[in-house]
């Protein structure tokens, strides 16, 4: 997979453009974060190149409350296996009998580490952290501190997934972009490199906070390559459990990876 992205980054930044930002191209097998599913990969973006997220997620609640996300985000590879990124969720909330309020969820950053690479006896392994902070109308009113652990194993073009996440601080007022307290999931995904796509299926399990029921759902998404630097993504997700969870989510972006010439080692600034 690091192979895969690294050939990628080196084809798209012979291709300059007048601005002097550098093409990078995309790798169109790249679990992120929520996207499609909510299981993501232990992978981070290339070193030196950035990658700019554009997704629009909505769900229908159990009651019929619907909420609407859109979480911006930017990713830029600070170092080999290391990626930092920071992202500004605006959310709009359907309740019944009420107008629609729309509004920021607030500001979050994060980080994500590759410590092993894929090898005969471990899978790739990767701790990511994210610090959400009580930012606008529609986030929560306390600081919210996630770590996440990310396991990868590879079989050929077939990829299995784990995740296992657990959050920190207040849980009153949560808001429409809110970690749970703890979750774990498990997905496997299929690339099928002549189509220019990846499949995936999912399963995960969550707690919302402390006392509340557990939520079971499954999921499935896909991600396609439009061009060397654009990816297209979606996906659903449904509860398995009758009293708790979506009755549906839907999830669609675009992922655009890019590079900066005056970051580049080795070039002239």
């Amino acid at each position: 997979m690091g192979t895969l992205r690294a050939t990628a980054l080196a084809v798209g930044l012979s291709l300059a453009i007048p601005a002097g930002h550098l093409a990078a191209q995309i790798d169109y097998r790249n679990l992120d974060h929520e996207r499609p599913v909510a299981t993501e990969d232990a992978y981070p973006v290339e070193r030196h190149a950035f990658e700019l997220l554009l997704p629009f997620r909505s769900e229908r609640e159990r009651g019929g409350e619907r909420q609407h996300l859109i979480p911006v985000e930017v990713e830029y590879g600070l170092f080999d296996n290391a990626q930092v990124g920071v992202g500004l969720p605006l959310g709009a909330v359907d309740a019944l009998e009420s107008d629609t309020e729309w509004g920021l969820g607030g500001l979050e950053v994060f980080g994500l580490y590759n410590f092993n690479t894929e090898g005969p006896a471990l899978p790739a392994l990767s701790i990511r952290a994210d610090v959400s902070l009580p930012v606008g109308s529609l986030s929560s009113e306390h600081a919210r501190v996630s770590l996440k652990g990310i396991a990868t194993r590879s079989w050929g073009l077939t990829r299995l997934h784990f995740n296992a996440g657990r959050s920190f601080g207040s849980e009153d007022e949560p808001g429409v972009e809110f970690a749970p307290r703890w979750s774990y999931s498990l997905a496997l995904d299929r690339t099928l490199f002549r189509q220019s796509l990846l499949i995936v299926a999912e399963l995960l399990a969550q707690r919302a906070v402390s006392g509340s029921p557990v939520e079971v759902n499954a999921g499935i998404g896909m991600r396609y390559q439009l061009s060397p630097t654009f990816v297209l993504d979606g996906g659903v997700a449904r509860r398995l459990r009758s009293r708790v969870g979506p009755d549906y989510g839907l999830t669609i972006g675009l992922s655009h990876v890019f590079g900066l010439s005056w970051l580049m080692p080795g070039r002239a600034r």
